[in-house]
């Protein structure tokens, strides 16, 4: 697969040339086990330099995961919201935690799903609440940092660094895969050109330039095609002027609680 970088070669050399740096994070979705595609997945983190921030699905999380963790610093655990199910009616778009469903149910999942992880991963897990399929209501929101959460992430710029008071916002803004279409990977021109655009975005005051620019992958779906433009885009986003961001990053009010 050859493709034509030149797009976002040139908006970082923008950016290198304002004396400007890009913060970068990296997040991962559905983890549950030790699995062939996590350890290919843990091996391109460590190539490429670039930490993961894992979102594990407390209902399923495996011991054999939080020892693989434990032993690679490279890897934080996330809070996936609980089972990964949804629970949306059809009239909705898939959701675990629905706008439909009863706030003291949905509270009472998402800590669950905290305690479990800490339970499971101890001090590597950070509690940011990673809601599956990116989707939750604002009366869940609003409680999830008297739950313990530091921090809410789910796809698309942010529109306020804050989500709620107490819970900052990380989104993630690249996702490689059509999930329309086989979760083949998305044509490789348009990826690098919406990357151009969201960057030109931020240098030009269109968007959050301090909200960590987000890759957003899903390992265990991913085919050949996925994994080499994954590698492509990070090893020349590293090339750049960037940042690595990674939840360590999260101040003390909005950190480990």
């Amino acid at each position: 697969m050859t493709l034509d970088w030149s797009p976002l070669t040139t908006e970082m050399s923008r950016w290198r040339a304002e004396g400007r740096t890009i913060p970068i994070w990296w997040r991962d979705d559905d983890a549950v086990a030790v699995t062939p595609e996590l350890e290919q997945l843990q091996n391109l983190s460590v190539i490429t330099g670039v930490p993961v921030h894992l979102a594990v699905i407390p209902a399923g999380a495996k011991s054999d995961l939080a020892t693989f963790t434990a032993e690679r610093p490279n890897l934080l655990p996330l809070v996936h919201g609980w089972s990964h199910t949804n629970n949306a009616p059809r009239s909705e778009k898939k959701a675990e935690f629905s706008v439909s469903l009863d706030p003291e149910d949905m509270a009472r999942d998402c800590k669950t799903g905290l305690t479990t992880m800490r339970s499971l991963f101890g001090d590597a897990m950070w509690p940011v609440f990673v809601p599956p399929w990116n989707r939750a209501p604002d009366t869940l929101i609003s409680r999830l940092a008297d739950l313990g959460f530091s921090a809410i992430s789910t796809f698309k710029p942010r529109n306020a660094m804050h989500a709620a008071p107490g819970l900052q916002r990380i989104n993630t803004h690249l996702d490689p895969i059509n999930w329309r279409q086989d979760k083949v990977l998305v044509a490789g021109d348009r990826l690098i050109a919406q990357i151009a655009d969201q960057f030109a975005a931020r240098r030009e005051g269109r968007a959050d330039a301090e909200e960590p620019y987000g890759l957003l992958t899903h390992h265990l779906v991913h085919d050949e095609t996925i994994w080499s433009f994954t590698r492509d885009l990070l090893s020349r986003l590293c090339d750049g002027p960037i940042r690595l961001w990674t939840a360590r990053e999260l101040t003390p009010a909005e950190g480990k609680v």
